[in-house]
């Protein structure tokens, strides 16, 4: 089979699948963001002691301060990178 072949075969199997789900879409489009805030805050947790403090002190009051939505995710995430599970 040549290359073409293939990506016409290809082109087909893709056109049988379903759509992806919208909130998978969602998630994919917001992850970039998320990952961008989450290394910001923590990049800024190893630099600054009393940022860092905060935190833990009060992880989403901390966040709230700065200006940041802290779900859950976001929340268990920097604890996972700050080693404070």
């Amino acid at each position: 089979m040549t290359r073409l072949h293939d990506e016409e075969r290809l082109g087909v199997l893709l056109r049988i699948l379903r759509p992806a789900p919208l909130g998978w879409v969602q998630a994919a489009q917001e992850l970039p963001g998320a990952r961008r805030t989450l290394d910001e805050i923590v990049s800024r947790a190893e630099a600054d002691i009393a940022f860092r403090a905060a935190l833990v002190a009060d992880l989403e009051q901390a966040l709230a301060a700065e200006g940041y939505e802290p779900d859950r995710r976001l929340l268990d995430e920097i604890r996972a990178r700050l080693g404070e599970n």
